[in-house]
């Protein structure tokens, strides 16, 4: 048993000195640095919730060297900001697969320091929406103590490989990670043009049970849909003619129940493109057709 826990502590060990390496303290905010990743040559990214300025920023290397930093961008529908360093510092990440992790894999958090924290993945399902309208492509939540600073830390394996990027943003109850698929896509977006695209179609909506003689008398093949509660003036769909009261049941012939349907064909790769809507107003059916608008930033 004693060797057992002996190898268990140098494996947990040896993975924290492999992936410190690449932890950098972020400095941006009054009181208290939070945690990023040089995810490659001259670019650290780390939770955009932790991110409180837009300039003054430094990061700190693991040598305790303080460097200045610019915010690149910033995407809070997946918590995520990206900063930019005019050194290129060797070491950084060595990235690991994600979708490798099962439920009860042991993983480590790490914080700049480095310090530690580990636990085990408590749950892991496919891709979800986050509250605030981020796709991130795979559930990691964690079982595993994210002590004050860590977020925007990595999420580290057995083998010392960054497969994520952990925080507490996310989720009211449980820390989750952010897998390293999404950490990259988003970091090469931010990168590109600061900001996430993100569809919108300027609407608030409320799942509604539809009467059945309705949805038979319309052909509809659900009895459910959404209902428009508000309609945003100037919006992608106060352009397209919808109205507070229009009850959304197709969009481009998939039956919608829930706003996570339509969060669903609203990616950043739909902005600027036609979506057929079929919507009930004054108990007829009509045919809508939408342009997905770009997100205004700071919009949910």
């Amino acid at each position: 048993m004693t060797s057992l826990v002996l190898s268990l502590s140098n494996t947990l060990a040896d993975a924290v000195a492999r992936a410190g390496r690449a932890v950098v303290a972020v400095n941006a905010r009054r009181r208290g640095s939070s945690t990023g990743v040089q995810w490659r040559p001259g670019v650290v990214v780390t939770a955009d919730h932790t991110v409180r300025m837009d300039d003054e920023i430094t990061i700190t290397r693991p040598d305790g060297r303080p460097v200045p930093a610019t915010l690149a961008g910033r995407d809070p529908g997946t918590d995520l900001a990206v900063l930019t360093v005019p050194d290129a510092e060797p070491a950084v990440a060595e990235l690991g697969d994600a979708d490798s992790l099962k439920v009860g894999h042991p993983v480590l958090a790490l914080g700049a320091g480095p310090t530690a924290s580990w636990g085990v993945v408590s749950a892991v399902s496919g891709r979800w929406h986050t509250w605030r309208g981020g796709e991130i492509d795979r559930l990691l939540r964690l079982d595993l103590v994210l002590y004050p600073g860590f977020s925007g830390g990595p999420l580290v394996d057995l083998d010392g490989r960054i497969v994520g990027i952990n925080t507490s943003g996310l989720s009211r109850h449980t820390p989750v990670a952010i897998p390293v698929a999404t950490v990259s896509r988003v970091s090469d977006e931010l990168l590109k043009r600061g900001h996430v695209a993100r569809g919108y179609f300027g609407l608030a909506l409320h799942p509604v049970r539809l009467p059945e003689t309705l949805a038979h008398t319309l052909g509809l093949a659900s009895r459910t849909g959404l209902i428009v509660v508000n309609v945003e003036a100037g919006g992608p769909s106060s352009a397209a003619g919808l109205l507070m009261g229009d009850v959304l049941v197709t969009l481009d012939g998939a039956p919608v129940g829930e706003t996570d349907d339509v969060q669903a064909v609203l990616g950043s790769q739909r902005v600027g493109s036609t979506v057929r809507a079929q919507i009930i107003r004054a108990g007829a059916s009509a045919q809508v057709e939408i342009t997905v608008g770009d997100r205004p930033q700071g919009r949910r």
